[in-house]
């Protein structure tokens, strides 16, 4: 009988070929990609560009708050179909309390302007209830404003938002982190006299009408008045609070990169002057990254156990940092962005242990467009994924969930790469003189709530997708 193993080669070999060309030229209509992770819903949130989730359990209900990029020009501002205006990129509301039909709420438009120059990128959300002089009655939301504010205002009423406080007279403001239970923000702004164009600002916010400023606080030599080589700039950083006493920093989002520990009662209430000896006072440690790297988001995961240590007479509990890279350049233009995992038990000497990246021939993602490589991690520490899986933005190899339960061996159980749409913008390159564009999915920022429930949003126009979990993804998480 006549051998069907070459048939078999051929049609396997047709099959990929055609899986491949599919993965280059991705067109609308076609399904999402994905694996253990299902769309639940979607919006398209105007057409904007996006950048921060944040999902907020609000009394019945649960929004999500999202921050914007600024549009691709001054000319083509998006329509806001509810005033009928066209308006600057700025913050979506969006009612999420049934996944399967997000509804749009309202658009807080932001600062005109492009890219990062415009929009209001970053968004946090207090309870009133919890900051120590806070309105019991409001929602408070911090957003980064265009590249000159911070601004705080009170969404109690998600519908018809309202502005309570303007910080100013600042440039390139961007990513933050807000202490909800003190008050104590770490804002990421450009202070006019110093060297950098990001450090960190940080603010007493506990009664968000009346801000305090604590002191400015960045890397020695990006001080006023330094000399010699200026250090590579902040792009944010996470707090645990009083409890936990530290502040993980990341600089350097695609090179020369790195996690900065730091004493957060010695930051607060140590001398504030910006002198070299005192910006060299609150800090633990630093692990550098290699040239080639960066530290878009260092998410700390605290007292882990460790199965394969669980005998070990020391150890059986580690700390890590998750730290995530920024791509910036499309179609693979730059070294590859990826995930470092660091052991910080001992402070003073942390140490890479593992890293993950997307495999780049699983979709052909160097040629499909736009940027391939990741740029930032999940940062809510609810309890229901914490310690168990982190969910990483690759750009247009979409969001991927990571199970961390060992963190020296890091392993991806699922994925999604959203559909593209008529909003899907497009990316493009200059090849032999010429530019040639394509449409593709820059899956952007990342979050989940606590139900479970995973949102990721779109740099390309492309809109937010509310997920769930299946399989694997579902059973290392440990939900039923």
């Amino acid at each position: 009988m006549r051998s069907t193993l070459p048939l078999l080669a051929l049609t396997a070999s047709l099959a990929m070929m055609a899986t491949i060309t599919a993965h280059a030229a991705p067109k609308i209509g076609d399904p999402p990609e994905a694996s253990n992770m299902r769309l639940v819903g979607s919006s398209d949130l105007q057409g904007r560009s996006a950048y921060q989730p944040t999902i907020f359990h609000q009394g019945n209900r649960y929004i999500a708050y999202i921050g914007h990029h600024g549009g691709t020009d001054d000319i083509h501002e998006p329509l806001n179909p509810i005033t009928g205006k066209k308006e600057p990129n700025g913050t979506s509301i969006v009612d999420v309390t049934d996944p399967a039909h997000p509804k749009y709420l309202t658009h807080i438009p932001g600062q005109p302007g492009t890219y990062e120059g415009g929009g209001a990128q970053m968004v946090r959300i207090c309870d009133g209830k919890l900051l120590p002089k806070g309105d019991k009655t409001a929602i408070y939301m911090l957003r980064a404003e265009g590249s000159e504010a911070h601004e705080i205002w009170n969404v109690a009423d998600p519908e018809h938002p309202v502005l309570i406080t303007r910080l100013t007279g600042l440039k390139d403001t961007h990513k933050n982190f807000w202490e909800c239970d003190t008050g104590i923000a770490y804002l990421v702004s450009g202070n006019p006299d110093w060297r950098i164009r990001r450090m960190t600002q940080v603010y007493d916010l506990s009664d968000p009408a009346h801000p305090v400023k604590i002191r400015d606080f960045g890397l020695p030599g990006q001080e006023p008045g330094s000399t010699g080589v200026v250090p590579t700039e902040l792009h944010g950083g996470i707090s645990t609070g009083v409890k936990g006493n530290r502040v993980y920093f990341g600089y350097g989002t695609n090179k020369g990169g790195l996690l900065q520990i730091v004493d957060r009662d010695k930051l607060l209430h140590g001398p504030t002057e910006p002198t070299p000896e005192n910006l060299r006072y609150p800090e633990i440690s630093r692990m550098y990254l290699s040239s080639m790297n960066g530290a878009h988001t260092t998410f700390p995961i605290l007292h882990m156990p460790i199965a394969e240590f669980r005998n070990d007479k020391e150890g059986s509990f580690r700390d890590i940092v998750v730290i995530v890279d920024e791509s910036l350049v499309n179609e693979c233009n730059e070294a590859r962005q990826m995930v470092w995992i660091a052991d910080i038990t001992v402070e003073t000497r942390p140490m890479g242990i593992a890293s993950y990246t997307v495999p780049e021939a699983s979709g052909d993602f160097c040629s499909r467009g736009g940027r391939f490589g990741s740029h930032s991690s999940s940062e809510s520490m609810d309890p229901v994924y914490y310690g168990k899986l982190v969910f990483i933005t690759f750009f247009n190899a979409g969001v991927r969930a990571l199970d961390i339960r060992d963190p020296y061996h890091p392993k991806e159980v699922g994925y999604f790469i959203p559909s593209i749409t008529a909003n899907t913008d497009k990316r493009c390159v200059t090849m032999d003189g010429k530019e040639v564009c394509k449409t593709a999915i820059q899956s952007n920022n990342v979050e989940f709530d606590d139900r479970g429930y995973v949102y990721v949003v779109d740099r390309a126009n492309t809109g937010l997708s509310i997920l769930e979990l299946t399989g694997e993804a579902r059973a290392a998480a440990g939900l039923k």
